[in-house]
This record gives structure tokens, C-alpha cells and sequence, in this order.
């Protein structure tokens, strides 16, 4: 940026020609004034922020936490630099998800990948991604193309930074972005081959908290964003922090490693998150087999067969090839065939490829008619909006392409469903004045904890009768309820509070069931039951590193049928205050025995300190934890596998956080849990773990002070 004694000079010498030369040269009036417009302009063009050195070129300035903030002279340089800058940050694992996504990587990495390579080619990821790339406009092709661009520059400037093994992958395309977008949110996040088959463990699934607060409900009268997803660490869920900035945007956020645009953002106007919503985008169709073929409608039709060739690598370098048949019917492909019973999956948004430039447009918007411009298209296939802007609104909206069906409720629907009639093939999706949608409620606030959206504000906007059945479920868990009574308990919240409210620890399910608990143990428990109970008592009833009682009653909490256990059962006339009470005290006291016999065997003693059990755990870090799974009410979700030694390691959950404040200027602190790379040299791999195990955020640095402030790396191209 130019120094103040330069600008006044560049004014100085504007004033002086204006007043020689303008009013005996030139005496017309009019002319006269459009010399001073000019002055005025080219003055405040050299003087103005946002035309910095930095945007007459274009570089990637990166700041102390690993933070790429991209300032670009045109747009496609923007994407040019945003490829580079993840390939520096991610470049392995950006190849390998690429190579995945092409459904060819047994070929490159051998047996292991064979799955996920049957999985790609069956459901035609490769073969779309070529036409969805020819769908794309040409300004946002030559968009996509520029990105590649920055990923193979940075290849080919630094092999040395890249693990021989992916480089086979090199030189990506523009149609292997679009391959990862459809294996991202269509084949995982709408539907994944565990869905198909029945898994569903619920700590396993994606999930996601996001706040709005208006302007009358917040301290300082200006609306606020909580953006909190929470995906497992690895692979292609992993959250990528940027700031982009070029003519016509300045946007801050983040997007999964692979894709190039941000996916949850803001700007000085406004921003948005997302939650994982509890929408229902596939099915599948048992066929009726008959004559080679399936019955459809009273008629026999063929399947459509292709015959494709895997490649396989083996340990000695050889290729092993091996034929895949795809099968599909009228409804799609035939994902399972077993003991004569076939199974075809249709999924949404499969006709859709604009998902990108749509996400690119919600992060230009500068105010809400011009954002809901961009939801309108329906490009994104779920998930649900979140919104607050600078001037007051907030919006939530259940997002997603929603089929029309003719019959059946939600749960109807998450059953397998005839296929032998065009009565339950979907072909239609519901437009977007038929999505539920809450706007400036007179609550002030807003929640989604992956929740329906019939309880995302209290009083209720919107009633589940007025929509289609299949639309959404009717429940509300204890995390949206905990979730909910944060929000509705606080009169008027602050910028740390709201903070202090994400990292909230505390279970609602103890607070629904723990007095109960404790009585029962107390009047008609074992000599053990007893002392649990005494331990019990005495726990903060959160799930912090020293709480101790919180690994108790998380381990009595495991073994309980949670259908059965209340002695009131969840009730939608009261959603924040069902279920409760104890069903069966015996039963329960029962299970607690058990539970404190478990607990003191492993660990010594009953009042063993949650962090000393519950490790946060990432590359070579190990700390304590705090925080739990959302079942047991917890609003700070981590999620945790065994580990060998009795104790439990995070292996996902809060993964990216981010609170704004839409003042002026706008005000944000954020956090990627695990640090924003992953590549073996990186020393940003990890390094936020810390303030993560400590509940802290970083500050935001949006402005070129600011970042230069804190400038690490500068790096032009």
C-alpha cells in the first residue's frame, strides 16, 4: 500500500494542475467538474486498500497458523492460487482423493483401494465429471481449469515436496475436481456404501452444530455466526482455512482438501455455515427379476449393462486386471445382488453440476437477496443453511434437493422401497419455496444440532404438519436440546459467551436422569452401587479434562437402552424437557454395578478424571480431552475409538469452528482442530491441537495489516 506522504503528494499535484490549468483553460463549469471527479477517482484508487500491491499482482500470504490468504488480480488467478496453496498444505493427500476419485486407485496403490475403486465406477463418478464439466459455464470452467493449473505448477516446482507414490496421479484435471465434489457430497455425505449396507452407527456419521443470533439478542446489537461441524480427521473430510481475496470478493472460511471454492464463509456483509441436516436424498428399489431382466409398471425391461476393466496393482509392480459389471435399471445402479434379491440405488443432484458456482456465488453475495439468489438454484444436494448478515437477518434454511414422492413417511422412506412400479420412482425434486425456512424468528436465535427443522427455534416457526411427511423426521436429541437451551436461557449473548457456549461440555442426558440415578443407587444399591453413587453426586456433570464422574456415568450411559430407559419417553409437545426420569430404578442400578465394576478394574479407582481416560490424539500429540459424543448431550462433540491400553483416542468430531460478529469491522476468531496440513514437512500439522485441548480459538486476520503482522511465508505467482 502506498505511504500517507506519497498519497498526499499524488493529491498535491492534482490540486495544484486543477486550480492552474482547469479554470483558465478549461472555464467551462461543467468540464470543470468532471476534472475534479477524475482527480477525486484516481486519487482513491491508489489510495484505497483493496488495489495493494498485493492485487496487482498475485500472491498467497501465509500467516503464522499455516492460514493461506490469497490476494489476486482477476479470478482465475484466485483459483490458480487456492490449487497451489492446497497442494502446499495438502499435496499428498489432494492427489490421493484425486486418484480415488478417478476410480483408479488399485491401479495406482494397489488391492486395498479396490472397494472404493467398484464403488466410483459403479456409481459413474468418472464418466460425469466429464459432463458436468462440459455443463459448466465458461467463465467458471476456465475457473476450474485455473485451479489444476495451480496444483500441477506446484507439482512441478517442488517434486521434492510431494511422496513419489502419488505423483503417478499428476497432471490433475479440471474433471477430477468435479470426480471428488460427486465422491464428497454425492457417494458420502448423501449416501455412502455404508448406508447402503446398513451400517449406521450413529457416532460415526458427519454431524455439525450452527448458531444464528440476531441483533436483539445479542449484546452488543449485531447478529452472529457459529459455524461447528464436526467430521472425522482424516481423509477427504478434512477442513482446509483460507481467506480469498479478488475483485468482487473477500471472503474467509473453509472447504474439504479437493474442493476450490470455500463451503462455509464469510465476508464483511454477511456469511453462513452448514449442518448436516437429516434429509433424505436416495433410495433403494428391490427389483422383481423376470426374463434376464426387471418387472417395471407390468412390463419386463433389460438392464443396462456395461463391462469395465480394474486394474489392480500387485507387490511386485504388476498390473492384475480384472472385469466389473455395472448393472443399472430405470431407478439406477444395482449396488447388491445377493440370494436373488436386487437391490438399485437413485441418488439427487446427480443432474445438478453447478454446486461449485453456487458456492462461489453465496461467498460474493453482498446481502441477503442476492445469497438467496444463489440457494435458489438448488445446486447443493444437502445440508442445511445457517445465515446471519450485517444487517440484522438471520435465515435457516433446510437445504437440499428433496424428491417428491407420491407416498410414505420419513421412515417409510428409510426402508427398501418396491421397485416394480413408477409409483415410488421419484423423478422431481421440491423447489425451493417448498424447503422449510425460518427468517428473523422473534426468538432471535436460531440452532441446528442435526436436528429436523422443526426445532430450530422455540417458540416453533414452522410445523412438521404443514410439509410432507417424508420431508424430515419428528425428534429432537439431547445435543440440539442442550444446544437450544443455551440460546433460550441467555437474554442477551456475548461474543465470549457465545464462545464459551460452543465449548460447552455438559450433558443433558445427566441432567434428565442422573438424580433419579443417584437415588435409586443410594436406597436400594450394592455396597459398590453406593459409592458410585457417592461419586456420581459429586461430578460437575461435564465432560472436562479433571471432571471426574464423567467417565462413570459415560460408561453406564453405553450399556443403557436409551428406548427404554425413561420413565417419560420424548414427546414433541415438550422437546427440550423429554425424555426424563428413570424407567426401571432396579434395572438401572443394575447396570451401574456393572459400570462401576468395569471402570475400577481398568483404571484403579471410580473417580478416574475424564482426560486421563479420553485422549486427544493427533500425529505425535497426546492430551487430555475434553468433550464427548453427542448422544449423551454434549455440545462439544469428540468422538473416540479404543485404544489398546484401555484408554480412548479422538478420531473426530469438532473440527472446524469459526464465531463472527457482524460489527465493524466484522470481528471472527477460528479454529481447524488438527492444524491446516497435513504434509510431512508441514509444521502447521497439528499445531492448533493445542489450543483446541485448551477450548481457545486464533484470531482471524483479514486485513493486509493484520496479516502482515503475522506474515510466515509470502509467495507470488
Amino acid at each position: 500500500m502506498l505511504a500517507i506522504s506519497q498519497l498526499n503528494f499524488i493529491k498535491g499535484i492534482f490540486s495544484s494542475w486543477y486550480s492552474r490549468y482547469t479554470s483558465k483553460v478549461f472555464p467551462q463549469k461543467s468540464f470543470r467538474i468532471l476534472c475534479f471527479i477524475f482527480s477525486v477517482v484516481f486519487t482513491l484508487a491508489w489510495a484505497s486498500p483493496s488495489l495493494t500491491l498485493s492485487q496487482r499482482t498475485t500472491e498467497i500470504l501465509w500467516d503464522t497458523y499455516g492460514i493461506p490468504h490469497i490476494y489476486a488480480k482477476d479470478t482465475p488467478n484466485a483459483f490458480k492460487a487456492f490449487g497451489w496453496a492446497q497442494m502446499q498444505s495438502h499435496g499428498n493427500l489432494l492427489l490421493r482423493l484425486y486418484g480415488q476419485a478417478r476410480g483408479r486407485a488399485a491401479e495406482y496403490w494397489g488391492e486395498k483401494y479396490l472397494e472404493s475403486d467398484q464403488w466410483v465406477l459403479t456409481m459413474k463418478v468418472p464418466e460425469r465429471s466429464r459432463s458436468w464439466y462440459k455443463a459448466q459455464t465458461p467463465a467458471f470452467r476456465r475457473y476450474l481449469d485455473a485451479f489444476a493449473a495451480g496444483v500441477n505448477a506446484y507439482a512441478k516446482e517442488h517434486p521434492d515436496l510431494i511422496d513419489d507414490e502419488v505423483k503417478v496421479v499428476l497432471p490433475v484435471k479440471s474433471e477430477d475436481v468435479l470426480a471428488h465434489l460427486q465422491r464428497v457430497l454425492n457417494f458420502t455425505f448423501v449416501v455412502s456404501p455404508e448406508q447402503i449396507a446398513g451400517i449406521t452407527d450413529a457416532e460415526q456419521k458427519p454431524g455439525s452444530n450452527g448458531w444464528a443470533i440476531a441483533p436483539k439478542k445479542s449484546a452488543t446489537g449485531n447478529a452472529m455466526l457459529l459455524a461447528n461441524p464436526h467430521l472425522p480427521w482424516t481423509d477427504l473430510f478434512l477442513w482446509y482455512e483460507a481467506q480469498i481475496n479478488a475483485p468482487g470478493i473477500d471472503a474467509y472460511g473453509a472447504t474439504l482438501v479437493g474442493i476450490p471454492v470455500l463451503a462455509i464463509a464469510f465476508n464483511d456483509n454477511l456469511g453462513w455455515t452448514h449442518t448436516v441436516n437429516t434429509h433424505d436424498g436416495w433410495d433403494t428399489y428391490q427389483l422383481k427379476l423376470a426374463d434376464k431382466g426387471y418387472r417395471f409398471d407390468g412390463q419386463v425391461r433389460p438392464f443396462q449393462t456395461e463391462t469395465l476393466s480394474l486394474k489392480i496393482k500387485q507387490k511386485d509392480g504388476t498390473l492384475r486386471e480384472q472385469p466389473l459389471i455395472v448393472k443399472s435399471s430405470v431407478h439406477g445402479p444395482v449396488v447388491s445382488e445377493k440370494d436373488g434379491k436386487v437391490l438399485a440405488l437413485r441418488v439427487v443432484g446427480l443432474d445438478r453440476p453447478g454446486v461449485l458456482e453456487q458456492w462461489w456465488d453465496m461467498a460474493r453475495a453482498k446481502n441477503l437477496s442476492q445469497f438467496e439468489t444463489a440457494l435458489k438454484r438448488l445446486q447443493l444436494p444437502m445440508f442445511t443453511v445457517m445465515y446471519a448478515d450485517r444487517a440484522g437477518n438471520i435465515m435457516h434454511l433446510f437445504n437440499g434437493q428433496v424428491p417428491m414422492r407420491q407416498e410414505g413417511d420419513f421412515e417409510y422412506w428409510q426402508g427398501i422401497i418396491p421397485g416394480d412400479t413408477s409409483k415410488t420412482l421419484w423423478t422431481k425434486i421440491h423447489p425451493y419455496q417448498d424447503l422449510p425456512r425460518v427468517l428473523n424468528p422473534k426468538s432471535g436465535w436460531l440452532q441446528n444440532a442435526n436436528d429436523p427443522p422443526w426445532t430450530t427455534t422455540f417458540p416453533p416457526v414452522i410445523k412438521a404438519d404443514n410439509f410432507p411427511p417424508y420431508m424430515a423426521p419428528r425428534h429432537m436429541y439431547f445435543r440440539a436440546q442442550r444446544s437450544a437451551k443455551m440460546l433460550a436461557e441467555d437474554p442477551k449473548i456475548t461474543f465470549d459467551e457465545m464462545i464459551a457456549y460452543k465449548h460447552s461440555t455438559r450433558m443433558e442426558l445427566a441432567d434428565r436422569i442422573l438424580d433419579d440415578l443417584i437415588s435409586a443407587a443410594q436406597n436400594q444399591g450394592s455396597e459398590l452401587a453406593k459409592r458410585a453413587a457417592k461419586v456420581l453426586a459429586a461430578w460437575d456433570r461435564q465432560a472436562n479434562a479433571d471432571s471426574k464422574g464423567a467417565v462413570l456415568f459415560a460408561t453406564w450411559a453405553e450399556e443403557i437402552d436409551p428406548d427404554q430407559a425413561f420413565s417419560q419417553p420424548w414427546n414433541e409437545n415438550s422437546p427440550r424437557t423429554t425424555p426424563k426420569g428413570l424407567a426401571n430404578p432396579a434395572s438401572a442400578v443394575a447396570t451401574l454395578e456393572a459400570a462401576a465394576a468395569k471402570v475400577e478394574k481398568a483404571y484403579g479407582n471410580l473417580d478416574v478424571a475424564w482426560g486421563e481416560v479420553f485422549r486427544v490424539r493427533y500425529g505425535n500429540v497426546d492430551l487430555p480431552a475434553n468433550g464427548g459424543e453427542g448422544k449423551l448431550g454434549i455440545f462439544r462433540v469428540l468422538n473416540f475409538v479404543p485404544n489398546s491400553d484401555g484408554r480412548f483416542q479422538s478420531f473426530g468430531g469438532d473440527s472446524y469452528i469459526a464465531a463472527i460478529e457482524f460489527s465493524n469491522p466484522v470481528r471472527a476468531m477460528a479454529l481447524t482442530s488438527y492444524g491446516n496440513a497435513t504434509q510431512p514437512n508441514s509444521p502447521h500439522k497439528g499445531d492448533q491441537l493445542q489450543m483446541f485441548a485448551q477450548q481457545k480459538l486464533h484470531p482471524v486476520w483479514r486485513n493486509m495489516k493484520e496479516i502482515k503482522a503475522h506474515l510466515a511465508e509470502r509467495k507470488e505467482l
